[in-house]
């Protein structure tokens, strides 16, 4: 017997039970239908936050932690033995900056992928309005630097707010989140208190709104001097530099190389948002294993449906035994006919899958600032190896899945069915 025979003989018994296999089909139809919406959803959830990342962030950071260390100048040496002569150089509360940094700059400029270079002062403040007050995070840039290095100027809610922000000594660009904590408006005057309790009033000159919560409740932008001043630092000293590059995925090969020539440790955007980027990706893999196990209840499905096909069938396998048909050729049958189960299932479940997936794709609803990003939608990326992924896997559930009633047919003793043993 060929496999079109065992075939045309699965299809038979299918067809004899059609509700049941009807139903059972649609159980691996909904979970393909559901797995493709899960991982379309999982790949737009990850891809949105990387690619929020990359717009909001700088490629790649030089923070103030030198990796090379400095040479003292007053070394004395004599037969081969450098000694520095260090005098009250205890200095418990100095914070780690970059000093010269234009000289920095100048050491990093030949790196071919830079497209901006920023350097920035970070200034941990308390702003405060009236009654209201929060803890925030100053930057200080310079505007004309700062407006491309991680898409500042496309998140203003204020056109010209860094034009205003370089005019104005006192000025401050706040995210659109800290501007509602606060209650201040365009033109607005507010109060930042430094950890020395100093105070400093500056006047908002916009907002922005890059779509992460986070840094729209807490970040701010002020002019590089006035950083300076709160931290105390020199007019020559900065927290880092942030660097912009013309290919965001060799980031890391940029930051290795601005780690060389500058000597200060250097990060690119996916080891800076690690933690962030893992979040997602670990929450994406969990649903996905979740939702997979609505194809472990369809393949307990198809396997039930095979156990009662195979107990209807048991006078059948006498008659095909005695007839000289080999275990191996019982087996096929009944495995073909799971494979057939498997995929009537995930040719309805993967269009199922296409069309939830366009639905979801359309719902808008407010946007929340409960989350860590902003959005009004939920973010889909639905690609072809999606559904090859699921029909495959599908498929595969379905077979296993017979494979252990289809063995147990194939060891039935024909002489045993016919005395009646066997219940049939």
């Amino acid at each position: 017997m060929n496999y079109r025979d065992q075939a045309r003989i699965a299809f038979v018994h299918l067809r004899e039970r059609k509700r049941q296999t009807v139903l059972t089909a649609l159980g691996v139809a909904v979970g393909s239908a559901m797995l493709v919406t899960t991982i379309s959803v999982a790949r737009g959830s990850s891809s949105n936050v990387i690619a929020k990342v990359i717009d909001t962030a700088p490629h790649v950071v030089i923070s103030a932690e030198r990796v090379v260390p400095l040479v003292p100048d007053n070394l004395e040496g004599q037969s081969g033995v450098r000694i520095a002569m260090v005098t009250k150089n205890i200095t418990l509360d100095e914070q780690e900056v970059i000093k010269n940094y234009a000289e920095v700059v100048k050491r990093i400029e030949p790196v071919e992928e830079l497209q901006s270079i920023s350097p920035f002062v970070l200034s941990k403040v308390i702003g405060r309005n009236k009654t209201r007050f929060t803890p925030c995070v100053a930057r200080g840039v310079i505007p004309s630097l700062e407006a491309e290095i991680a898409g500042l100027k496309k998140n203003l809610l204020e056109p010209n707010a860094l034009d205003e922000l370089a005019a104005t000594p006192n000025g401050i660009l706040v995210g659109d989140l800290l501007a509602k904590k606060l209650a201040v408006g365009y033109r607005g005057r507010i109060v930042l208190v430094t950890k020395n309790s100093e105070e400093f009033p500056v006047t908002v000159v916009g907002r922005f709104s890059s779509g992460f919560n986070a840094k729209d409740e807490r970040e701010a932008y002020v002019n590089l001097s006035l950083a300076q001043r709160m931290e105390g630092m020199a007019l020559n000293s900065v927290s880092g530099i942030g660097l912009r590059t013309a290919h965001v995925e060799r980031a890391r090969q940029t930051a290795e190389r601005a780690q060389a020539l500058s000597g200060y440790k250097s990060e690119s955007w996916d080891e800076t948002n690690r933690n962030v980027i893992e979040f997602y990706n670990r929450n994406g893999l969990i649903t996905l294993v979740l939702v997979g196990f609505v194809f472990i209840v369809a393949g307990l499905g198809v396997s039930s449906v095979m156990t009662t096909v195979i107990l209807q069938k048991v006078k059948d396998i006498a008659i095909m035994r005695s007839m000289g048909m080999q275990r191996g050729s019982i087996t096929r049958i009944f495995m073909l006919e799971g494979l057939m189960i498997g995929i009537f299932g995930v040719l309805v479940g993967s269009p199922l899958g296409h069309i939830i997936c366009h639905f979801v794709d359309t719902i808008r609803f407010e946007a929340s600032t409960a989350g860590v990003l902003k959005t009004d939608r939920i973010n889909i990326i639905e690609i072809p190896e999606t559904h090859l992924i699921v029909i495959g896997f599908g498929i595969l559930i379905a077979v296993i899945s017979s494979w252990s009633p289809a063995r147990k047919a194939a060891r039935y003793v024909p002489v045993s069915i016919l005395r009646g043993e066997v219940g049939g």
